[in-house]
């Protein structure tokens, strides 16, 4: 008799074992894509690729090229002539532009790490069920959403309250916190961070700021990576609070972006004016009034490009963060 339960129990234990594997296997047979389907994908996917990458590189190719074939045959992949005029005149004021430049990479740095820091700590503080004012902030936070103060009532705020003007913060606190971000962490936080990671560090008797710094954030990275791009982006492309808050006596805090469209517009004024070409003896004539242009897109584009690959794989942990539960 012990004999035959043991067989028993040996074949029910394949048994069960054995069904997973067909599970597994069948599972696997769903999933699985075939030669023809992904080849098709992949074709599809290096053509939205091409599409992507090719405005760029067309716009490259327009910066290397001369004024005269322009003129003559319009925007081309294959100029008739090449020329590098466009970055010439573009070096001519290295000085200026590399101060503007390192303005930009530190009001970018400073402002997406400050960013990441006031948002992060708002949104886990009105994720959490014990704090008290949660719902009060949330309305605080969630009406500038639908209503603003406008451009008057902001300008007069940041410089008669706060005296912003011709200073660093001015280009940096004003976008420092979005409701909107706030809202996205606040709703990640609750979403994914488990209330019994924060209470096995409350038993451990890690204080508030210990347990956000060493527990939430290190789960939390694929929506600080986002929100920090985002973030980057504007901080980068920022143009529009130099030209509001900093005043010409202050061209020093200039950032990257106002000093190319700066020059990019005297440029074209000089260009057009015929008295001034006049008395300068023609030489604003080979200004490369259209080609600048592109080059001055290049050096915008191209810095905070190179910076995407570091945060795409927290992209893809963000896409899967949620679909595993242990």
């Amino acid at each position: 008799m012990l004999e035959i339960n043991e067989v028993k129990q040996e074949g029910m234990s394949r048994t069960a074992t054995a069904k997973p594997a067909r599970y597994t296997d069948g599972m696997a047979r769903y999933n699985r894509v075939g030669k023809m389907p992904n080849a098709f994908i992949s074709i599809l996917f290096i053509l939205l690729a091409l599409i992507a990458f090719l405005p760029l590189i067309f716009v490259f190719i327009i910066s290397v090229s001369s004024e005269t074939s322009i003129a003559q045959h319009g925007y081309s992949f294959w100029p008739s002539e090449f020329s590098t005029s466009a970055y010439q005149e573009l070096w001519k004021s290295r000085d200026y532009i590399g101060r503007a430049f390192l303005n930009s990479v530190g009001i970018t740095v400073v402002g997406t790490a400050l960013g990441l820091i006031l948002m992060g700590t708002m949104g886990y503080a009105m994720s959490r069920r014990t704090f008290y004012l949660r719902g009060v902030y949330t309305w605080i936070v969630f009406i500038p959403m639908l209503f603003g103060g406008g451009l008057v009532a902001t300008y007069m705020i940041n410089t008669q309250v706060y005296h912003l003007k011709d200073s660093y913060f001015a280009l940096l606190l004003p976008g420092a916190v979005s409701s909107w971000w706030v809202i996205i962490m606040r709703t990640f936080f609750q979403t994914t961070v488990p209330d019994s990671i924060i209470e096995s560090g409350k038993m451990d008797g890690a204080s508030q700021l210990r347990i956000f710094a060493q527990l939430v954030i290190p789960i939390s990275l694929p929506v600080l990576a986002t929100i920090g791009l985002f973030l980057t982006f504007a901080y980068w492309n920022a143009w529009y609070g130099a030209m509001l808050y900093i005043t010409t006596n202050h061209k020093e805090l200039y950032p990257l972006q106002y000093v190319l469209m700066s020059i990019e517009r005297n440029v074209d004024f000089l260009a057009r004016r015929e008295e001034y070409s006049s008395a300068t003896g023609g030489l604003m004539e080979n200004i490369p009034t259209e080609t600048i242009r592109m080059a001055i897109v290049i050096l915008i584009v191209l810095p905070i490009a190179c910076s995407y690959p570091f945060f795409q794989r927290y992209f893809v942990g963000g896409l899967t963060i949620g679909s595993v539960k242990g």
